[in-house]
């Protein structure tokens, strides 16, 4: 994963979460940071779509297991950016 796409990922969720020491790792979960129920899931989501210019089916979502997943599908939305 490129370091820019993982940098701009974080700052997503630090946002998002209103959390500027929140670190993420490719097996992160929401079960993992506090503050991450499903109401901010979706803000997260939204907030990623609009940051790296890609929209998201629903089933593509509900796939998603953890951080790692959703770069790796951002990148392929990029065309392996």
């Amino acid at each position: 994963m490129s370091d820019e796409l993982w940098r701009d990922l974080t700052e997503v969720f630090r946002t998002s979460l209103d959390n500027e020491d929140l670190t993420l790792a490719e097996t992160t979960t929401a079960d993992d940071v506090e503050g991450w129920d499903s109401i901010t899931h979706v803000l997260i989501m939204v907030a990623v779509e609009k940051k790296f210019r890609v929209k998201f089916t629903a089933a593509e979502i509900q796939r998603l297991e953890n951080v790692g997943q959703l770069a790796a599908l951002i990148r392929s939305k990029r065309g392996g950016v």
